[in-house]
Order: structure tokens, then C-alpha cells, then sequence
């Protein structure tokens, strides 16, 4: 091992500038990350910019570690063989490690027109496009929004609360990770902001035109702005580098969150799935997942074998306007329970979980390795489902040192 490990990051989003931060405990780690924007965005705080509310961004001086470089660029290949990368702008930069933290999107919509007349808000870019349109429409307009996930409702809420008319159309059901006393929750409140919910099998948009959106049933609802939140995509890097990925393009790793391909590259955030079973899109997995790269790729460097992954959740937060939102509480497995803050105590709950997560960063980027998180044991038994496996043997594969059917130790 070289006496200076140079450690590359690709992706600025939670996963990888806590992955980034938490490097730096070594002084022989070199640590350079890589982003396609000059500033941290607070995704979370998406639908708020959208709103005018927020501008979801925060300077990377505020959440990066002193001695992280950081490199304004896109990489546009990994050479694995060279251990390098190359960047958008024609330079490459080798690597002993490297962390792939490239986020995620909005999927390419399979609806006829949603991808002419439909706005998407998954990124920075997206939701500063979406602003203006939202301004220059009347205030009579006629605003739909497809997708009933956290964004979906947060976006309906918001607009709604600023006096907008807001179609939600769920393609199922409102809010499909909540339990059902929060759904109701939740449903009482757009009904209150006066967002009409459309629920149902029927209720699937089969079609977007410049002013419409069709329905499942056949209904055609008057849309002057649409709002597409539906569907989870990530970047393309992985599998055009040859990488092995899953059905969406996630990188395919084993449960320390190393590449199954390689013991150099390790995954972390939205675009990682260990041992085919990711855990489920937020910035409360992404910071964790961040962090458990970090000391596998540490492990790595001191010659000690990485630990797999324990990840334990506390549940789901949802702003509803600026004035209520509602706190999900969860099993430590992610399984919604019945218990939930909702009205204005939800609000400030999910005010102080966004204002929190930021200086989690913040906290990592002074004293590299201080984030804790709460460990959930279920995940080995999804794995024995998952796999067919008798108890023994996944009791063995979850032991540090012992080889996985999901890839290598």
C-alpha cells in the first residue's frame, strides 16, 4: 500500500460528502471529491425552492471537510483496470479507492408526453426550471401532480398552501409507505389545503398533453402545469462502464458495500444495492450508507476486513405546506408503525430533521467519525429469504471474514 492512499468520491450529494468527511480521520488518505456543482444541494428541500420558500443550497465550506479536494466536474468513465477516472472536461485522476455516490433522479417517464409537457423535480436544475413556470401561470391554473410518494405529496402541499389548485394523482394510494392512521393524516390535511386526491387502480396517467392529463378510466383532467414525481432512476456511469448493476443501474455490491466486480470500488447512497436488496431512497439511509463506505474503504487501507452493513431506521418525515407535516415513526426494519407527529408539531419536526441532517455533515467535516446511527438486525434475515439459505448458513455469511453467495468478503 502506497504511504499516501488517494481515495476518490464521485457524487456531492449526502451519501458522498458524508463518505468524504469521515475519510479524513486518517492523515494518510488523500480525499478528493468529485461533483457536478459548486454547491452542496439539500435535496430534501426541493419542493421549498419549487415554492420559493428555500433555496436548497448550502455552500460545500459549510459541510466539507478542510482537507477534502473538491473537483467541479463530471466523470465520465471508470477505467477500474487503471484504478482512474475520467473527467467531462478531458483530465483523469487516478485513484486507490473509489466511492460511487452518484445519486439518483427522476426515472425517463413510459407515459406518452410526460416527457414534452411534464415537469420533474428530483434535481436542482429541475426544480430551479420549475419555478418560473409556476410563477408565470395564473392563479387560476390548473396544476396536477403525478407521483403520491413523499415528493408528491410535499410539492401538492405546498403549491396548495400558496393558494394553487392541486390535482394529486396517486397512481395507487396516497403515501404508500405510511401507515394507515398517517395516511388518514395526511389526507385530512391536503383536504384542508383543498387538494384533490385521486386514488385508486384507475387513477394512472396513461398520457400528458401541453394542457391534459389522461387517466386510466378514460377521464381527461385540465392540467396548465404538470408535475411528474413518479419513478426513481439513477445515473447510467455504472453499467457503461462495465460495472455490475441491478434493474435500475445501481451499482451490485456485497453487504460491506464493496463492487462485486471490484475490492476497490465501493458504492454508497441511492445508486449502491447491497447484495441486490437496497435500502430504501432517503437522506437518512444516505448519510449511513455514507459513513459505513467510509469505514469499509478504511478497513480496507489498515488491512482489516470491513464489517457488513447494520442500518436501523426511526421512520419517514413529510413536510404538508409550511405550516404542518407529519414525522412517520417506523420499526427499526422500516416498517411504518401507527404512531406519527403530525399539524404543526410535524412541521418543526421535519424543520429540525432537514436543518439536522446538514449539520450531521457539518458535525462529520470536524471531527471525522463521531456519526453514530441505530443498528437493525433484521436485514440478515431478508438476506436468508432472499438467498433460500438454512439459519446456519446465513449466520456464517453475515460473519466478517466469511465469503457471501451476494459476492466478496
Amino acid at each position: 500500500m502506497p504511504k499516501n492512499t488517494k481515495v476518490v468520491v464521485i457524487g456531492g450529494g449526502y451519501a458522498g460528502v458524508m463518505a468524504a468527511n469521515r475519510l479524513t480521520q486518517r492523515d494518510d488518505v488523500t480525499v478528493t471529491l468529485i461533483n457536478s456543482r459548486p454547491s452542496f444541494v439539500e435535496r430534501i428541500r426541493l419542493h421549498q425552492l419549487m415554492g420559493g420558500s428555500d433555496d436548497a443550497v448550502v455552500g460545500y465550506e459549510d459541510v466539507l471537510a478542510d482537507g477534502v479536494q473538491l473537483v467541479v466536474d463530471t466523470v465520465t468513465r471508470i477505467d477500474a483496470a487503471e484504478r482512474g477516472v475520467t473527467l467531462a472536461t478531458g483530465g483523469t485522476i487516478g485513484y486507490d479507492y473509489l466511492i460511487y455516490a452518484v445519486g439518483s433522479g427522476s426515472a425517463a417517464p413510459g407515459v406518452p408526453g410526460a416527457a414534452e409537457f411534464a415537469y420533474p423535480i428530483a434535481t436542482l436544475e429541475e426544480a430551479q426550471r420549475l419555478r418560473p413556470i409556476i410563477d408565470a401561470a395564473p392563479a387560476s391554473a390548473a396544476v396536477t401532480v403525478v407521483g403520491a410518494g413523499p415528493t408528491g405529496i410535499e410539492t401538492a402541499a405546498e403549491l396548495a398552501e400558496l393558494g394553487r389548485t392541486v390535482t394529486l394523482v396517486c397512481g395507487t394510494r396516497l403515501g404508500p409507505y405510511l401507515h394507515p392512521r398517517g395516511r388518514r393524516s395526511v389526507a385530512g390535511r391536503l383536504t384542508k389545503l383543498g387538494v384533490t386526491v385521486l386514488e385508486g387502480s384507475e387513477a394512472k396517467v396513461t398520457a400528458v398533453t401541453r394542457d391534459a392529463v389522461r387517466l386510466g378510466d378514460g377521464r381527461e383532467l385540465p392540467s396548465e402545469v404538470t408535475i411528474w414525481t413518479a419513478g426513481f432512476g439513477v445515473p447510467d456511469l455504472a453499467v457503461r462502464c462495465g460495472l455490475s448493476v441491478d434493474a435500475l443501474g445501481r451499482l451490485l455490491t456485497d453487504e460491506t458495500l464493496t463492487s462485486v466486480d471490484d475490492v476497490r470500488i465501493v458504492a454508497a447512497g441511492d445508486a449502491a444495492a447491497p447484495s441486490d436488496l437496497p435500502l430504501r431512497m432517503s437522506c437518512q439511509s444516505a448519510t449511513r450508507i455514507g459513513a459505513h463506505a467510509a469505514d469499509t474503504v478504511l478497513s480496507r487501507i489498515a488491512g482489516e476486513q470491513p464489517a457488513p452493513l447494520n442500518l436501523g431506521f426511526f421512520g419517514q418525515c413529510i413536510s404538508l405546506g409550511r405550516r404542518a407535516g407529519i414525522f412517520q415513526f417506523a420499526q427499526r426494519d422500516d416498517t411504518a408503525n401507527k404512531f406519527y407527529v403530525g399539524g404543526r408539531p410535524g412541521a418543526k419536526l421535519k424543520e429540525f430533521v432537514c436543518k439536522s441532517t446538514v449539520k450531521h455533515l457539518a458535525d462529520e467535516a470536524r471531527k471525522p467519525g463521531s456519526l453514530t446511527w441505530v443498528k437493525d438486525d433484521k436485514r440478515q434475515a431478508l438476506l436468508q429469504a432472499k438467498r433460500g439459505e438454512a439459519p446456519a448458513a446465513a449466520e456464517r455469511a453475515a460473519k466478517p471474514g466469511v465469503r457471501g453467495r451476494s459476492g466478496r468478503p
